[in-house]
């Protein structure tokens, strides 16, 4: 079976399940990028990788690669199409071959902008007139489903997915043996950006030391809102409690991680999926994430394998870490939890795995019913706080 995946360029994050990918097909995997990575990923420490490996074909090169690629857009059994034209499966949709897109919500800013005529127009033409083709949803958020069924697209065609950072194993007695400390630590990352919300981190920081509460608190990262925040912690005198370790490689930003005992992520609805996420799980973190976030409906149950708060909600998102802080045993309990929930269901093998079993059962007619994880049916959520 030959099977080719559009996206801009690849990246950490996907590059696990293409290698999954390549190691079951050889060279029937394509991976094609279409765009050089841009610089200011470079220097976030994001690796060059269309050139690594060889099952990525680059279309920016040169005339015969990007031919090459819209003659795989045809001649693959199946497509995978992310962040990339849909010149590679204009003619294949005309052919009802069987093609999944990719993607994260639409409507990051909010639904109401289905009421713009040119966003509605776009979204019927290259969606919803193809809602009887051979034409499937692979959801990189848990808000993917809601918001293209306001256009009618994809009904029951939208399958849970999201993106599969490398999943590391560990003996878990030796890593939580890590997060044995004098005083709980707690970590935030990302971008300081306003879509990150990280200021909340910085209040929550400030409620726990006015109740007395001891902890350590890292924040790694760098951003616009850097100095914002410098700013917050000397006014809130939390000189002593939180540490602003700037940027790092995604290798040290995992040792971080190793050695925390609560991870805070904090972004609002625009944060398409969150990546971060699933390091953190994988890392035996209990996590506390704001609702909003794409891939915390599809990776955390609530109070089982991490805690999921109201975005906005300072008081609720300060309860949450208070209640861990004052239980650490629940704390580890959820952090365990949480990396058995990567190790054994969130990961790049058994995404593949199940991925191949929804193509066999779509292009057979069959039926492959996941009740839960990659690729079981991703069902419309709203906005609404509902945990």
């Amino acid at each position: 079976m030959k099977i080719t995946f559009y996206s801009n360029f690849l990246n950490h994050h996907q590059l696990p399940f293409c290698i999954e990918m390549y190691k079951r097909l050889g060279k029937d995997f394509t991976f094609v990028a279409t765009e050089m990575i841009p610089e200011e990923r470079l220097k976030l420490g994001y690796e060059d990788m269309n050139d690594k490996y060889s099952f990525v074909l680059t279309t920016y090169q040169n005339q015969k690669n990007y031919e090459k690629a819209l003659k795989l857009g045809v001649e693959s059994d199946v497509v995978i199409i992310g962040s990339a034209p849909d010149e590679f499966i204009k003619d294949r949709i005309k052919q009802n071959k069987l093609t999944f897109r990719y993607s994260e919500r639409i409507f990051k800013r909010g639904r109401y902008r289905i009421i713009n005529p040119r966003v509605f127009i776009s979204l019927i033409k290259n969606h919803t007139r193809y809602r009887k083709r051979n034409l499937y949803m692979l959801c990189a958020s848990a808000y993917t489903a809601a918001d293209f069924r306001l256009v009618g697209a994809y009904r029951k065609k939208t399958f849970k997915w999201g993106y599969f950072p490398e999943v590391l194993e560990y003996k878990v007695d030796e890593l939580m043996e890590k997060k044995q400390h004098t005083v709980p630590k707690i970590l935030w990352v990302g971008r300081l950006l306003s879509l990150k919300q990280p200021e909340d981190a910085i209040r929550v920081a400030r409620m726990l030391k006015s109740s007395g509460y001891s902890f350590q608190m890292n924040i790694i990262g760098s951003g616009e809102k850097e100095y914002i925040l410098k700013n917050l912690i000397r006014q809130y005198d939390l000189d002593g409690n939180i540490n602003m370790l700037g940027t790092m490689t995604p290798e040290e930003v995992r040792g971080y991680m190793e050695e925390s005992n609560i991870f805070i992520f904090t972004s609002d609805f625009n944060e398409g999926w969150g990546a971060v996420l699933n390091e953190a799980m994988n890392s035996g973190c209990a996590v506390v994430a704001s609702h909003a976030i794409g891939s915390v409906p599809f990776l955390i149950r609530n109070r089982k394998n991490g805690l999921i708060y109201k975005n906005g909600d300072i008081k609720n998102l300060y309860n949450c870490v208070k209640d861990l802080i004052e239980n650490p045993e629940w704390c580890n309990e959820l952090g365990v939890e949480a990396y058995k929930t990567l190790k054994e269901m969130w990961n790049a093998e058994c995404a593949t795995d199940r991925l191949d079993r929804l193509i066999n059962a779509l292009l057979t007619e069959d039926k492959v019913e996941f009740t839960n994880g990659p690729c079981s049916e991703a069902e419309l959520i709203s906005h609404k706080y509902k945990y």
